[in-house]
């Protein structure tokens, strides 16, 4: 075999490697990128847990989606009637999100995330201990969850809550309350105190970040691919 025709048999495999390495590259960057955005989103969020709360007449309409976790203060009154009991699992156990509308002056009502109760809370009695005088909450921007949870849909008519869809809870409640957004709660005042009390403050916040190893697997595999490459060019000399 000459080294011509050796040349041409290695040809197809190396243009392969070399696709190959320039898609590898291409992922490895993609990843950076995402590092980049990732690492700025944890510290926006970062930033926005420990700001001062804003009132909720300066949360934009149309800001919703880059305003999830920040502060917002709001005073206003619960909506006894109107109590959601979501199924919950936190650093407490399994149990139940309270969630309770506020009515406010000037603004529609919000869902508010009152906090955690334990498994076997009946909807009356958790409604029973909802304030009734005037309250102000602080708490975190989350946005409906209008997907559910996986293999666990919503069954409103039999008050099986997996996931706080706001539009349903409405309709359920037949409220016109924010469609879009609740309030994790993190302080309530005057502080509950008629049983069972909800656990506020246990919003899970992480964001899992492996951008930086996938980036340095991809960059890896480009350069196995290269030098794969370059060892069949070199056989077929």
């Amino acid at each position: 075999m000459t080294s011509q025709t050796g040349s041409r048999q290695r040809l197809l495999p190396v243009s392969i490697l070399l696709v190959l390495a320039l898609v590898f590259a291409g992922l490895g960057i993609w990843q950076v990128k995402r590092l980049a955005w990732k690492e700025a989103l944890i510290a926006d969020v970062t930033r926005a847990v420990h700001a001062a709360p804003v009132s909720i007449a300066a949360v934009p309409a149309g800001a919703i989606d880059r305003l999830a976790y920040h502060r917002v203060a709001i005073t206003g009154q619960f909506l006894p009637v109107a109590t959601v009991l979501a199924t919950a699992t936190s650093t407490l156990g399994n149990g139940y999100w309270v969630m309770v509308p506020l009515a406010t002056s000037g603004h529609a009502p919000v869902w508010i995330n009152r906090g955690f109760v334990p498994m076997g809370t009946r909807l009356d009695t958790a409604r029973r201990a909802v304030p009734v005088t005037p309250v102000s909450v602080i708490g975190l921007i989350r946005p409906s969850e209008p997907k559910g949870t996986f293999l666990r849909a919503n069954r409103p008519e039999a008050e099986r809550w997996y996931a706080r869809d706001l539009p349903v809870m409405n309709t359920r409640r037949a409220i016109v309350a924010e469609p879009r957004y609740f309030l994790d709660a993190q302080m309530e005042t005057p502080r509950p105190t008629a049983q069972p009390v909800p656990v506020p403050g246990l919003t899970v916040i992480a964001f899992p970040n492996n951008h930086l190893s996938y980036a340095l697997t991809w960059f890896a595999l480009c350069a196995l691919s290269l030098g794969a490459a370059i060892m069949v060019w070199r056989k077929a000399r």
